[in-house]
């Protein structure tokens, strides 16, 4: 056996080598290629490895990245256990029926007269649902607060949606606490930070507004509608829970997409000086059954769908610039299908694959807000059968 150098000094071929890998190594000028080394590396791997090596690995990589959102959710039931249960109370509502009688089926005494109510929202841009809202609860309100501030959650600055167009809600004028706040604009912090700075200035703007002990305050986002019989119910009953969670029909995009009846953050506070605090998750274990409507992403332009993508806590779920493509988005809308391609929010095996896919379309337009009803021409996108969006 021989060896020789090569002209680099940096690497050696030796004859017997040279025979395994073909000849490749030259004996003129004991040059090894990268290949002939590629080659010796690879001699006696069969084809299924190769497959394995440059088809199966790849294809793994890829779907990881871009369904890895997906299998997380999939798989939450295994690292992730559901909540403690809510202590549900039954929902009595006749409207031939006393308010006597109301609040003795529900456990409740009947007052001498009602409660104050304050209803308070943090607002963006959903001009449509706060009419249906502010229509639906008008009767009973004593006073609407809203806070509206120039940043988005997640430091994107927006204009003052409702300021712009206040005119329009000249009914409510009288009973009015409107504030605005000035965004920090904070780049790459999280926007739940954002989101309780802004609800800690709402708890400063209800005291202006007046709120006192043993009114009842409505916490909720502009999407969460309660029934106007249900606040008429809590402000005459006495001895209503301190905190009661409201159960609200959960819908998407429209009121012809029921998800499902478990949208829980809404809540009814009997106002304590000092210790309530504006909040948006649970604060209690009581929760009345029934009590309306969350829907949620229920816009009327295109336009809208994209700014709420990118301005909401949830914004990392726009995981693909595509997703914000206004032909994509009018398909998933009218499809029922999720806009940014997520598995449901579940915590057993058995409610994720039952709520996979699309959701089926309702065509029930019954028991929904009044206002909504009476409007139909106008609100049209928000009833069954009208998914086509304006897109500006």
């Amino acid at each position: 056996m021989w060896w020789m150098m090569g002209e680099a000094g940096g690497h050696y071929c030796s004859k017997k080598t040279d025979d395994i890998c073909g000849g490749v190594c030259s004996q003129e000028t004991g040059k090894f290629f990268s290949f002939s080394r590629l080659c010796c590396a690879l001699r006696g791997v069969d084809m299924k490895t190769y497959i394995f090596l440059l088809v199966i690995v790849p294809t793994c990589v890829l779907a990881g990245y871009v369904h890895g959102q997906k299998i997380s959710y999939f798989l939450r039931p295994l690292w992730e256990s559901p909540p403690k249960p809510f202590h549900d109370i039954p929902h009595y509502y006749h409207e031939n029926a006393s308010m006597e009688t109301l609040c003795k089926l529900h456990g409740w005494g009947v007052r001498e007269y009602p409660r104050r109510v304050y209803d308070a929202v943090l607002f963006s841009n959903e001009l449509d649902i706060l009419a249906v809202r502010w229509k639906e609860l008008y009767p009973y309100i004593t006073q609407f607060v809203l806070l509206e501030s120039n940043s988005t959650f997640t430091g994107l600055p927006k204009p003052l949606v409702f300021a712009a167009h206040r005119d329009e809600f000249k009914f409510i004028e009288p009973r009015l606490t409107y504030g605005t706040l000035g965004g920090r604009f904070v780049k790459g912090q999280n926007p739940f930070y954002e989101e309780a700075y802004q609800r800690v200035a709402l708890d400063q703007l209800l005291r202006i507004a007046g709120i006192t002990d043993d009114d009842l305050l409505l916490m909720s986002d502009v999407d969460e509608i309660p029934s106007r019989h249900t606040i008429n119910l809590l402000r005459w009953c006495d001895e209503v829970p301190k905190i009661l969670h409201l159960r609200l029909k959960n819908y998407l995009y429209s009121f012809e997409f029921l998800v499902d009846n478990k949208s829980w953050r809404a809540s009814v506070h009997r106002y304590e000086t000092g210790k309530t605090r504006y909040a948006h998750y649970r604060q209690s274990d009581e929760i009345l059954a029934d009590a309306g409507w969350h829907c949620s992403f229920c816009f009327r332009r295109i336009s809208e769908f994209v700014f709420k993508m990118k301005a909401y806590s949830h914004n990392d779920r726009v995981r693909f610039s595509h997703f914000l493509n206004p032909k994509r988005v009018q398909r998933v809308i009218c499809k029922g299908a999720d806009l940014f391609d997520m598995l449901p929010e579940e915590y057993t095996f058995k409610e994720i694959i039952g709520k996979m896919g699309p959701i089926p379309h309702s065509f029930s337009a019954v028991h929904l807000p009044s206002y909504l009803l009476e409007n139909a021409e106008k609100y049209r996108f928000l009833l069954p059968g009208n998914c086509i969006r304006e897109e500006e």
